[in-house]
């Protein structure tokens, strides 16, 4: 398995920031075939959430997928997002927070070690995601820093 982004570490920061400052953690999610959100209130494709405690209930805030379950319009829904359709977390009262960008949904293949298919390049992080193809090799050898833009 490849090295965990450090995005679903920033989105766990800030919501831990909003709350302890007593402000309301929103996240706004580019919606696919991979979330499961109630359609209704998408909108351009993107649904924004409200991911604060008294808001949720069984809120994980995980390394692939943000999960709970909220009311909406008076109906229990379960939500399941995966962390990179996430493109903000922001307190709602200041609009502090942080932009990201949405990396497509992969689910991992059954049997796959990583190695057959580098992930996919991102524009103009297609150089940097070449070397770093195979996630299935030896964890001592040293890599090369691989940043991503966060908007």
């Amino acid at each position: 398995m490849g090295e965990t982004s450090t995005k679903p570490y920033l989105i766990r920061a800030l919501h831990e920031w909003c709350t302890d400052n007593g402000y309301t953690p929103y996240i706004t999610v580019q919606v696919d075939e991979h979330t499961m959100v109630p359609v209704a209130h998408v909108r351009d494709g993107q649904i924004t959430l409200n991911v604060g405690t008294l808001a949720t209930n069984r809120l994980v805030l995980g390394n692939e997928f943000i999960e709970f379950q909220a009311r909406f319009s008076g109906v229990t829904e379960n939500v399941y997002v995966p962390v990179g359709a996430v493109s903000a977390i922001y307190a709602r009262e200041t609009g502090a927070g942080m932009g990201f960008e949405v990396q497509p949904y992969e689910p991992p293949e059954a049997g796959a070690q990583g190695a057959a298919e580098p992930a996919a390049p991102e524009g103009a992080d297609a150089q940097a995601d070449a070397s770093q193809g195979d996630d299935g090799g030896n964890d001592d050898e040293p890599k090369r820093p691989r940043l991503t833009i966060v908007k």
